[in-house]
Order: structure tokens, then C-alpha cells, then sequence
């Protein structure tokens, strides 16, 4: 991915941009998959406690590794691509290196935005169900990134979600997203969720572009696949 490539343009999945973000994505990969088991299984409490004898050793020597703390500190050298591509890996919600992102892959196809993903045990909140706040999240960053459409980024003003049924775990979540209207400083989004074709949950947002837009734009541009 380069500085001229629009992160939006499919639904394929951008490479990592070096052999860094690329070890770094095995390691979020594996994070996951130990989180989603620490969540449903119950080992005995010796087994669980060499696991954490494992693990601290392992948290110590990322910690005791050279720190990069924020992505303005990571674009700000060079070294590490740039602030899209960071945020390509790093961001909360679609960040392939980040091991609490499900993560969520969105796209633009013609006047529609369109994303997926699939949230496993980690995020339940009713049972067999994905917790109404990730829910919200997805939301935000989905429509965040649907601003595509009326040509100007903004920061969340509000965001009003209707849960119409439960959305299950451990199945595909596909996204539509469409332009409403934009006046002036303001760009009004909207969203469905579905999940095997039903419904479960929509949105409507509101994102004000902010007087700073040169800013403004550098990290709207920073919220990539």
C-alpha cells in the first residue's frame, strides 16, 4: 500500500507493508487465538498458572523491546510506513496487527460502502451474542470510513444505533453503508448489520469535519482497511 493506493477501493485485504508489521501480525494472531481460548476453556489452576508463568516472560520481553507509543510517534520516523498504513495495522476496530480488532474489512463499491467481519467468544455479550458496545464501535468506524462518499472526513458527532435482533458470534457480520447528505461542516451516514441475510442492528451518524482540515484530513486518511 502507498501513499497514492486508496485503501478502500475492494475488499481484498492490503499487505503488510514490511516484514515488521508482518511478524507483527502473526504475533496479534496468535494473541487472539489464546484470548478467545482463555475465554472458553477452564484448564486446571496449576495448568493455568504455568500458562501464566509462560506468558509473563513472554509480556516482559515486549515490554523491555524498544517503545513506539502513538501513531504520529510510528509515521514520524519513516521507517514504519505511513500514517495509513499504521493506522492499517494498528487501529482498534480493523487493525490486522492489533490483536483486540476482529478485525473489520471495509470497502467502497460504487455509491455504497460495504465491510465485513466476524466477532468470535472474546466479544460476547448476550449470550451467543455480540456485546451491543462493539456493536456501536463497528458502527463508528464503518460509517467513519463511509465519509468517503460525500468527499470531506469528520469526527463522530453522534451515532444512533436501533439493535433489532441478537447478532450472533462465530458468523460473517456484513455491512452497508450510504451517503445521506452533507451540509456544510456536517456529513450524515447511515448503516445496516446483517447476519445470514437478517437484520440485526442499524445506524445513523453524524460526523462534523473539523476547521482544522488539513489535520483533520492526514488522520481521517489514517482510519485504512
Amino acid at each position: 500500500m502507498t501513499n497514492n493506493v486508496n485503501p478502500f477501493a475492494s475488499e481484498d485485504i492490503s499487505p503488510a507493508f514490511s516484514e515488521e508489521w508482518a511478524a507483527k501480525r502473526r504475533v496479534a494472531d496468535a494473541i487472539k487465538v489464546l484470548t478467545e481460548a482463555l475465554v472458553t476453556s477452564s484448564p486446571n489452576i496449576e495448568q493455568m498458572n504455568k500458562i501464566a508463568d509462560k506468558l509473563q516472560v513472554t509480556a516482559a520481553d515486549f515490554r523491555d523491546s524498544p517503545r513506539i507509543y502513538g501513531r504520529d510517534e510510528w509515521a514520524a520516523s519513516g521507517e514504519h510506513g505511513n500514517y495509513a498504513q499504521i493506522s492499517h495495522e494498528l487501529n482498534p476496530l480493523t487493525g490486522w496487527s492489533n490483536p483486540i480488532a476482529p478485525p473489520v474489512n471495509m470497502w467502497i463499491e460504487g455509491d455504497q460502502a460495504r465491510g465485513n467481519c466476524t466477532c468470535n467468544w472474546a466479544y460476547e455479550g448476550p449470550p451467543s451474542s455480540v456485546h451491543g458496545g462493539i456493536i456501536a464501535a463497528i458502527f463508528d468506524q464503518f460509517l467513519g470510513m463511509a465519509q468517503v462518499l460525500g468527499g470531506q472526513p469528520g469526527m463522530t458527532g453522534y451515532l444512533n444505533v436501533s439493535y433489532h435482533n441478537k447478532t450472533p458470534l462465530n458468523k460473517e457480520l456484513t455491512l452497508e453503508g450510504q451517503l445521506i447528505k452533507v451540509e456544510g461542516r456536517k456529513t450524515i451516514t447511515r448503516s445496516q448489520m446483517f447476519a445470514d441475510g437478517i437484520m440485526t442492528a442499524s445506524c445513523e451518524a453524524l460526523f462534523v469535519q473539523a476547521k482544522n482540515v488539513a489535520d483533520q484530513i492526514r488522520h481521517s486518511t489514517g482510519s485504512a482497511r
